[in-house]
């Protein structure tokens, strides 16, 4: 035996429509909305720097390259150096801001050699002092 349901006015049941109605008319007022403010971002003035704003770009510290040859003879830009000639020219590099010292060390040397070197940098208050060894 087949039951039918019958609701209290006496037809089927139904799907009710007005509930989807309102939520199609609430998803039509959210995306109305929210487009109109996207239009109010992109049409927002936006002022560019000039070209003078741009930082400028900082000139690298000077290096002073002092070569050590594994017999002891000292070397500056090349040519060889006396221990009084190396003494003035750190003494003239220590009067510069910033400059910084490289000291090259034959791997042969004699370590007193470059502690020399050391010591003269640091009694000419020169603090950026760098070592390193060649073949």
């Amino acid at each position: 035996m087949r039951i039918r349901q019958i609701d209290e006015e006496g037809s089927a049941a139904a799907v009710q429509m007005a509930p989807l109605i309102d939520c199609v008319f609430l998803l039509l007022t959210f995306f109305l909305v929210t487009s109109a403010l996207r239009e109010i971002h992109r049409e927002l003035p936006l002022e560019m720097p000039d070209r003078g704003a741009a930082s400028k770009a900082k000139a690298p510290d000077p290096v002073l390259v002092i070569s050590i040859a594994k017999d002891g003879l000292i070397h500056m830009a090349g040519e060889p150096v006396t221990l009084q000639v190396l003494h003035q020219k750190l003494r003239a590099a220590s009067q510069q801001p910033n400059v910084r010292v490289l000291i090259e060390g034959d791997r042969a040397a004699a370590f007193q050699h470059i502690t020399y070197v050391l010591d003269l940098c640091e009694f000419e208050g020169l603090k950026n002092v760098g070592v390193q060894t060649r073949d």
